[in-house]
């Protein structure tokens, strides 16, 4: 609907809370820039569109930067499945990349993948918004004018939209200058802005994270995620968006995704916005969900540009706030990246992530992730044997009280020895070889606790690592015993010729340590 009378008469506040400081206080003029050479495609670009769409150039250009930071990913899609430079969208609540092709008439496929095009259709969908708010030619001219249409683009609503469009304003005012692949520089000249939030303002209040004082709060779709948990937080799983922060918070909102962490840390200040309470289930990390919170940083694994160090220092703050409030340990075995955690199919956060610089930020220990007992399958270990799992062999029989000497992945004869005595303590075949049977009671050595549908902690994880190496099939180690976990005891009991009833007795767990 186009604005009213009143609405075009706009009152611009001289302090914006949305804004850091700074930006506000940016004094640089914005600049006319000069036509670029013909060697600057990414400049020309920018050029040709905010000419023919009539968008400010270097709203168009800051727009592009917060999405993208201007790399188009040779057309590979985003988390949302956004594409390029100016993330033309195709979701079930975001159809930019369809109406950018509706308005330029390019076809979808090019807008994907070739990067004038996509800037083209970017400027197309901001002209959308700007003439269904009724912005008239004079209004266009004035890059305070385009908030409410920058905040549509982000197919968001309120706080979200909110964040979007003050995070691109952000930019305007600080200015930026990007170097793209190739070496050509992308610059915005800094500038005071005065944004007519118009009819975004409203809903563009920021309410305080509910457990993180220093965070803002946007909540995911309720759809997103499950209230409670059926497991304690032991874990802080580090990801990447694969999107922008606004664009990412707001993809927790869709009804569509399926997804949503506790946490969000924006690339450029720092920012974090949580968008699930911790003591809920946020869908990030799979198997882990349950005891884990989840901080997604804004960005994409292939690009280190992403990772700033304000970044890293706010995230690190979050982890040494969350390692205290539940006790969780600050090393590689509880400050794991999405990829490390069990039967993950992501390679998030990649390796651009400084694992050592982040560790050393919040105190805690470097090292190699993981559990050091948890694999998707067990493998034969015997003499001439080395590597992780027979560092899992010797960590388990020293446990138990077999010495096997130091943990140090190499299976020579102190190993061997104590697997024998092992093994002979349970009536296995004492060939000191760790195969199935083997490692199931080795697995499952310990405590006996009643386990079901429900229980939680330490017993469980052990109950789900020997029933791996039982069924020779991956069991997700958790500590969490629901669905999955009651199935897998129902296959193991009924293939021992046990009761079945999906609980963990005396007799499965007598099972289980006996190497059945």
């Amino acid at each position: 609907m186009p604005r009213s009378t009143v609405a075009r008469t706009r009152a611009r506040a001289s302090v914006l809370a949305a804004l850091t400081v700074t930006a506000l206080v940016a004094t640089g003029q914005p600049a006319t820039a000069a036509a670029p050479p013909a060697a600057e495609p990414l400049n020309r670009a920018f050029d040709r569109a905010a000419q023919e769409y009539g968008v400010p150039r270097d709203l168009l250009a800051a727009v592009g930067y917060g999405e993208s930071r201007l790399d188009g990913h040779a057309g590979l899609p985003s988390q949302a499945n956004g594409y390029g430079v100016m993330h033309l969208a195709s979701n079930p609540e975001n159809r930019s990349l369809e109406k950018a092709a509706a308005l330029t008439g390019e076809p979808a496929e090019r807008l994907r993948r070739n990067t004038a095009a996509n800037i083209l259709g970017g400027a197309a969908v901001l002209r959308d918004h700007a003439d269904r708010l009724g912005l008239d030619r004079a209004e266009r001219r004035d890059v305070n004018a385009w908030y409410p249409a920058v905040a549509r683009y982000s197919e968001a609503e309120g706080p979200a939209a909110a964040l979007y469009a003050d995070t691109v304003f952000t930019f305007l005012a600080q200015g930026l200058t990007a170097t793209v692949p190739g070496g050509e520089q992308v610059r915005v000249p800094s500038r005071p802005v005065a944004p007519d939030k118009d009819e975004v303002s409203a809903a563009g209040v920021y309410a305080q994270s509910p457990d993180y004082p220093s965070g803002l709060w946007v909540p995911a779709y309720s759809g997103n995620f499950v209230v409670g948990r059926k497991a304690t937080v032991d874990k802080v799983i580090i990801h990447t968006t694969q999107g922008s922060y606004a664009g990412s918070i707001s993809w927790y909102q869709n009804p569509a995704s399926k997804v949503s962490a506790h946490y969000t840390i924006r690339s450029s200040d720092g920012e974090v916005t949580q968008s699930v309470r911790e003591k809920d289930t946020a869908w990030h990390a799979g198997s882990v969900n349950s005891s884990s919170v989840g901080i997604e940083h804004e960005g994409y694994v292939d690009n280190p540009a992403w990772y700033t160090e304000a970044m890293y220092r706010s995230s690190a703050a979050l982890t040494q706030h969350l390692a205290a409030r539940y006790s969780i340990p600050k090393n590689r075995s509880h400050i794991i990246g999405h990829s490390e955690a069990p039967g993950a199919t992501h390679t998030d956060p990649g390796p651009n992530w400084d694992w050592n610089h982040y560790m050393q930020l919040i105190g805690g220990t470097p090292g190699t992730p993981g559990d050091s007992l948890t694999f998707p399958s067990y493998a034969l270990q015997q003499s001439g044997s080395s590597g992780p799992q027979v560092t899992a062999v010797q960590q388990l029989l020293n446990a138990q009280g077999y010495a096997a000497g130091t943990a140090d992945g190499i299976f020579g004869p102190t190993t061997k020895s104590a697997t024998q005595a092992f093994q002979r303590a349970r009536s296995l075949t004492a060939d000191g070889a760790v195969g199935p049977k083997t490692w199931t009671a080795l697995l499952s050595a310990g405590t006996t606790p009643a386990l079901a549908r429900g229980s939680s902690g330490d017993a469980v994880k052990r109950l789900q690592r020997s029933l791996t190496a039982a069924l020779g099939t991956t069991v997700g180690v958790d500590g969490s015993f629901g669905p999955s976990t009651e199935t897998a005891v129902r296959n193991y009991q009924t293939s021992r010729g046990l009761g079945v009833d999906g609980k963990v007795g005396p007799a499965t767990w007598g099972a289980l340590q006996a190497g059945r």
